[in-house]
């Protein structure tokens, strides 16, 4: 009681205080000194400011400007000169972000507060060096691995790769991330120091043609070698299936680091690679038994394609087309049989089974008699 007491005291005290003009006019006092002190650092500061202002837009207008020219240089001199477009992609994001940061700089060094500020972090550069590091680890990974992947190129935009247990294409490196653009219209963006540590397959960096397999099962009753011949003979039939050839090298095009880029000039579009002879024979379509299951003898299909962008939609084509051919020539493809037994289904069968009363009691008058 005695604290609300004294809290209804001092409520009345303030508002009695406030409502005498002695207290108005302090308020009035108060917030015209606020007022003239914003109006005398706006007067003191309006050349700052405007020139602050000057260069931001400068420096947006000219990074626009810059990176547009760039782009329509590309479009217009990739063909001549075969620039690669990873490195010049990697090339123009390094040219706008050091615009940016020239302009950061002007403005901080004409601002004198900053500057001192920066000046004394210069001064302390051991000091502020770790701490900018430790504040700035993530960021800075980033631009190192993306300037990593610019150089020694282990995949270039356009290239398609597997990462990340996600199938998709490379649209775009810059210095922080790289973009992926997935089969499904998903676009994955990855950090380039997550990218760096990560097992990587690139499907199209040297050689894109690829080695696509499909397992269909026939029964046991079927014939192999016809459902072999079928098996190929479909495959033959899409376009998109490679031609048997012999391939002895692949033309690729040189990473920026590689040896074979120096020794043919940095604007030669391409190298010869020796092809692995393993994979020499190319189109090559070959049908292998590869097991005994259950209820199917398991048969696959390899094919060769030029791109496996070409392969899964080619292979759903020549599948649909194999299980026709199937069907025409009596070739089973088998598939388990299931039949579900109730617990009621076994108790009405042993009930069935069960001899009524007067067949256990001829029964039992038949044992008697013997």
């Amino acid at each position: 009681m005695e604290t609300l007491e004294t809290l209804d005291t001092l409520n009345n005290s303030t508002l009695d205080a406030i409502e005498t003009p002695d207290s108005i006019a302090e308020n009035i006092s108060y917030l015209d000194r606020i007022l003239q002190n914003i109006f005398t650092w706006f007067s003191e500061n309006l050349d700052t400011m405007l020139f602050v202002i000057f260069i931001g837009m400068a420096t947006i207008l000219t990074a626009r400007t810059i990176n547009n020219f760039l782009m329509r240089y590309y479009e217009r001199a990739s063909s001549r000169l075969h620039i690669d477009i990873t490195t010049f992609r990697m090339f123009r994001h390094m040219v706008v972000a050091a615009i940016y940061f020239i302009g950061l700089v002007v403005v901080i060094f004409h601002i004198p507060s900053l500057r001192s500020l920066s000046v004394a972090m210069l001064s302390g550069a051991g000091l502020a060096g770790i701490v900018i590091g430790f504040a700035a680890q993530n960021t800075l990974s980033n631009i190192i691995a993306g300037i990593a992947l610019a150089l020694f190129q282990p995949f270039r935009v356009g290239d398609r790769l597997t990462i990340m247990n996600e199938l998709g294409k490379v649209t775009d490196i810059n210095l922080r991330h790289t973009v992926i653009l997935t089969w499904d219209n998903r676009r994955l963006i990855i950090p380039n120091s997550v990218i760096s540590s990560e097992a990587i397959v690139n499907w199209t960096i040297e050689d894109p043609a690829v080695v696509w397999p499909l397992d269909v099962g026939i029964s046991y009753d079927s014939d192999i070698s016809l459902a072999k011949k079928i098996m190929v003979e479909e495959a033959r039939k899409h376009p998109k299936v490679m031609t048997p050839q012999i391939l002895e090298y692949s033309v690729v095009k040189p990473g920026l680091l590689k040896s074979e880029t120096f020794a043919n000039g940095l604007m030669n579009p391409s190298v010869l690679h020796a092809v692995d002879p393993d994979f020499r024979e190319r189109g090559q379509v070959k049908v292998y038994v590869t097991e005994f299951g259950d209820s199917a003898i398991n048969l696959r299909v390899n094919m060769w394609f030029k791109d496996r962008s070409d392969a899964y939609g080619a292979g759903c084509e020549i599948r649909e087309a194999i299980k026709k051919r199937f069907d025409d020539e009596g070739i089973e493809i088998p598939y388990p049989y299931r039949t579900i037994v109730y617990k009621t289904d076994i108790e009405n069968e042993k009930i069935a089974k069960k001899p009524s009363p007067a067949e256990e009691a001829k029964k039992a008058s038949g044992e008697q008699a013997n």
